[in-house]
């Protein structure tokens, strides 16, 4: 019975794989799930998706310690630390079943409470794309938790539409929390509003 299992596993990765690669070719893929990542992290990256139910699927094994996604169904693409895969493992598990928003903010943290999944660490480099311009296109986010802006010297006001019109500021938000971070709206390249 496992083998069936995994059978049918591999086949839905295979589908979802190749759907995904039908409109593009894997390395057009790869090359776009790579593009937040400053240049000299790109060719050394791992690339994964998750099938329907949560699982990571690998398409490109890297060698370096950061790791990308391909652009999802909101639009965006994002790249993280490795030492961070357990938590964006278990929140594609969520997720595929069902929670989100607060609800999947409260499990997280719970499972990060309970020692399921190690705590953010301070100083965390995420990177994010978003392909339109009604939204802030290029954006590094560094993980701060539990730290203030007070103690970082950081404003909280949000930056949106000044980052939009190519003149973005850094601000933290959810300041004070496990959740705390610092966004930094990348101005001037090519992905830059």
């Amino acid at each position: 019975m496992p083998r069936i299992h995994h059978a049918l596993a591999l086949f839905a990765t295979g589908m979802l794989v190749s759907g995904m690669l039908s409109a593009q070719s894997q390395d057009e893929v790869i090359a776009k799930a790579v593009s937040p990542l400053p240049e000299e992290l790109r060719a050394d990256a791992t690339v994964y998706t998750y099938d329907d139910n949560g699982n990571r699927v690998t398409l490109k094994v890297g060698s370096n310690h950061v790791e990308c996604a391909p652009t999802d169904e909101e639009g965006f693409t994002r790249c993280g630390s490795v030492s961070q895969r357990s938590r964006r493992d278990l929140q594609a598990k969520l997720s595929a079943q069902g929670l989100e928003g607060e609800d999947l903010q409260m499990e997280m943290q719970k499972a990060e409470n309970e020692g399921r999944i190690p705590a953010r660490v301070f100083g965390t480099m995420a990177y994010r794309r978003f392909d339109t311009p009604d939204r802030i296109q290029y954006l590094f986010v560094i993980s701060m938790p539990n730290a203030t802006a007070e103690q970082l010297g950081m404003p909280t006001g949000f930056q949106r539409d000044n980052a939009l019109q190519g003149k973005g500021t850094p601000w933290m938000m959810r300041s004070g929390t496990s959740g705390a971070h610092v966004m930094i709206p990348i101005n001037g390249t090519e992905y830059s509003n």
